[in-house]
């Protein structure tokens, strides 16, 4: 599944980058995968044995799917193109760490594949869906933001404790991108207003 991941990560990147009939769609669609596949495989089948709150995340995760398919897929709510300015470059930074840097810097840990947490898990993945977030070419609805959100504080003092340090990226990731987009939209509004 590991070279899925990446492929529909490649292929969500590719589609931010390209002007494409429906690439917004397709990206909210690979979202909705992903964190159906977190909610589904990770949290109710895996990690619910180590942890029952996994049955609670897992919830959630599956939520935060059908809300890509809601906003994204039904609503065209959400749509995403890459652009050079200061979103367009932090989402970048985000999505290298997520796919690149997160497991290289996992590896100087000692956290070696398999064994080690690798994208198409929660905290990897949330922090590429927190650089896609920031290619967002129309306002985000705040309903998208707030489980990611929870999820990097959630999840980065869980990881802590079990000694995945490179989720520092995920709390910081979740806390700049929540304050970039929330200042986005409050400025939007002031200019508006005016």
């Amino acid at each position: 599944m590991q070279i899925i991941f990446y492929l529909l990560a490649a292929l969500v990147v590719f589609l931010s980058v390209k002007s494409i009939t429906n690439a917004s769609k397709i990206i909210n669609s690979i979202l909705a995968f992903l964190w159906f596949w977190m909610g589904i495989v990770y949290h109710l089948l895996y990690f619910s044995q180590v942890n029952k709150a996994a049955y609670l995340f897992g919830i959630i995760f599956i939520i935060q799917g059908l809300l890509f398919l809601y906003e994204g897929v039904f609503n065209n709510k959400l749509s995403y193109n890459f652009t050079r300015g200061l979103f367009g470059v932090s989402g970048a930074v985000l999505v290298v760490f997520a796919l690149v840097l997160y497991p290289v810097i996992g590896y100087t840990f000692g956290h070696i594949y398999p064994s080690s947490p690798t994208f198409g898990l929660p905290c990897p993945t949330t922090i590429f869906t927190f650089g896609i977030f920031l290619w967002s070419d129309k306002r985000l609805p705040v309903t998208i933001l707030v489980i990611p959100f929870l999820w990097s504080l959630i999840g980065f003092f869980a990881a802590l404790k079990l000694g995945i340090f490179e989720d520092t990226g995920l709390l910081i990731a979740g806390l700049f991108t929540f304050t970039m987009i929330i200042t986005q939209a409050n400025r939007k509004v002031k200019y508006s207003a005016i």
